[in-house]
């Protein structure tokens, strides 16, 4: 089962279950230590741009939209190229975010985006 992801809110206590750990949000979640946090990569680079982030706000009714956006800057970003070596490295990876909701943030785009670029 090699390339295996899954997602999970950073805030959550890790898990002998989550392999290989990587934050995808490009600030640090407020109020956790990094040591609680059991990060073994923080990928910023990979999060939607600044501009994309503040736009949507985690609006559910831009959802469609920024997943439009977020896949087209995902297109054009050296860093997905390094993401996806990195998962196919793996036998399993979570990807962390720490948006409070679980339906509409950017990890659930990579969560779709990323299996057939790493199969």
């Amino acid at each position: 089962m090699k390339g295996f992801i899954q997602i999970k809110r950073v805030y959550e206590a890790p898990a002998q279950s989550d392999g290989y750990r990587i934050l995808v949000d490009r600030l640090w979640p407020r109020g956790l230590a990094k040591d609680k946090a059991a990060v073994d990569n923080w990928s910023k680079d990979i999060a939607p741009s600044n501009g994309l982030r503040k736009w949507f706000g985690h609006k559910p009714e831009r959802w469609i939209e920024f997943r439009k956006k977020y896949i087209a800057e995902l297109e054009n970003n050296p860093a997905t190229s390094v993401l996806i070596d990195m998962i196919k490295k793996q036998k399993k990876t979570t990807l962390l975010y720490g948006a409070k909701d679980e339906k509409h943030n950017q990890a659930v785009v990579l969560l779709q985006y990323l299996p057939e670029k790493t199969g």
